[in-house]
């Protein structure tokens, strides 16, 4: 058999007209769904799509068969014809046009669905207490500062003290000498090396963190220091004469300058990030922002009047360089966001009481805020969700106003100093933590101490 023979026949051996010319017999008709390829007329098939006339091809009897087949499956109970498996979208005359807003919210929508985490709860209970007997409920001072070394420093009264979180030892750093002087402001530095203390009598003395020994003493106010910060080895502070002293440690003649535009004494004193702005709070109900360069000018960057009351609460968010809070006493009771890169202020809630103290969670987007007298707060520990500032939760424990918020160096626990003398340590900024799991729940009531610190 030559090539071109070969090639006819498995050529003819699938092509239409074989198909037709020898149809293989078969019993059945074949299914709706999977006809038999044997029953086809696939001529007149190739005709029918070739042809580009509008007229249809001509009924064959398997055609015609099948069509009357297929009317008794589209005649519903009562004989009349009904679609099968209809389209049933909306057709788009009734289609509202969306504007980019519309689309853009929903985008952000889903964006929240999909990163949805689990809710983070204020914990139930304090993981410690310790007594703090005899501290002075004054809401203008400053007493409560937690170094990066872990070590707590507290002033009840008179007396300074340390505790170390990690060995649970109690120290005495320092006693106030004079009959009705005592420790009014504390605050360790940035290494941890020394410990700050201001007092009643208008002096500040810095102590040795290891030997508790009295390396320096400072002068230059004439009242009591109800507020310190430091800023590297510049030590800034505020006092119930209306002015801000900045101390460089290491020089002799350690007073850099002297500043006095607030009108009532001067609360709250916190440094940013970057060392380079100062915010202040008053009893005049002002906050001032300072450029470290230029504070010897008593030129100031911005003053912000919006508070009703004495400003004592200030934090730097950090995350955000120009965002701080603020909080207002008794008669003002809001918590304050300003821009300061703007000037201006960008958010503010009312809590309905004394705010004392404010701390950024640098672990989620959060901030705490400690209250003292009102009504929905009063005396309650706050947490508040940035920027929204929704509240998240509350504690009830403190019997009395919250005075003082500190911070550990991980930023996993704060510590309240309440008036009520106890110190409550939080659990409040770690990560959240699964609602449903009694382990976590057993654990919190294990971990429950209680030490006095005396």
């Amino acid at each position: 058999m030559d090539r071109e023979y070969d090639w006819r026949l498995q050529s003819d051996w699938y092509s239409p007209t074989r198909l037709h010319d020898s149809p293989v017999e078969y019993d059945f008709l074949g299914d709706r769904f999977i006809p038999n390829r044997s029953l086809m007329d696939l001529d007149q098939a190739h005709g029918a799509l070739t042809t580009r006339n509008n007229a249809g091809p001509k009924e064959t009897n398997f055609r015609i068969a099948y069509q009357k087949k297929l009317e008794n499956l589209t005649l519903d109970v009562e004989g009349r014809p009904f679609q099968m498996l209809v389209f049933r979208g909306s057709p788009k005359s009734s289609r509202k046009s969306q504007s980019p807003h519309m689309i853009n919210e929903m985008r952000r929508s889903d964006e929240d669905i999909s990163d949805h985490k689990p809710l983070r709860q204020f914990p139930k209970h304090e993981s410690r207490i310790l007594d703090a007997p005899n501290i002075r409920n004054d809401y203008y001072l400053n007493v409560m500062d937690w170094g990066r070394t872990n070590i707590l420093a507290v002033a009840l009264d008179k007396k300074l003290y340390l505790w170390n979180a990690d060995s649970s030892k109690i120290s005495l750093v320092s006693e106030a000498n004079s009959g009705d002087d005592y420790t009014s402001s504390v605050a360790w530095s940035e290494d941890a090396k020394t410990i700050a203390a201001g007092y009643r009598s208008s002096v500040i003395e810095l102590y040795d963190a290891e030997t508790f020994k009295c390396v320096r003493c400072l002068k230059g106010h004439k009242r009591r220091i109800g507020c310190i910060a430091w800023n590297s080895h510049v030590l800034t502070s505020g006092s119930c004469d209306r002015s801000i002293i900045n101390h460089d440690v290491r020089a002799k003649n350690s007073l850099i300058c002297n500043v006095k535009v607030h009108t009532h004494e001067v609360c709250g004193l916190k440094w940013s990030s970057t060392g380079n702005i100062l915010a202040s709070g008053g009893n005049d109900n002002l906050v001032y922002i300072w450029n470290a360069c230029k504070m010897s000018s008593m030129h100031y960057i911005h003053r912000f009047n919006s508070h009703c009351a004495a400003v004592k609460a200030l934090a730097w968010c950090p995350y955000n360089d120009d965002i701080l809070a603020s909080g207002g006493g008794t008669d003002d009771g809001t918590v304050k966001l300003w821009n300061v890169q703007k000037g201006a202020c960008v958010r503010s809630i009312d809590t309905k009481a004394q705010i004392c103290e404010l701390i950024w969670n640098s672990h989620h987007k959060e901030i705490l805020s400690g209250h003292g007298y009102g009504t929905e707060c009063q005396n309650q520990l706050c947490l508040w969700k940035y920027p929204s500032m929704s509240k998240i939760g509350q504690s009830l424990s403190h019997a009395s106003r919250v005075l003082h918020l500190s911070q550990s160096p991980d930023g996993l626990t704060v510590v309240s100093a309440g008036a009520d003398e106890t110190l409550r340590f939080w659990e409040v900024f770690g990560p959240a933590q699964d609602t449903n799991s009694n382990d976590s729940y057993l654990k919190s009531l294990l971990s429950f101490k209680t030490s006095p610190m005396r």
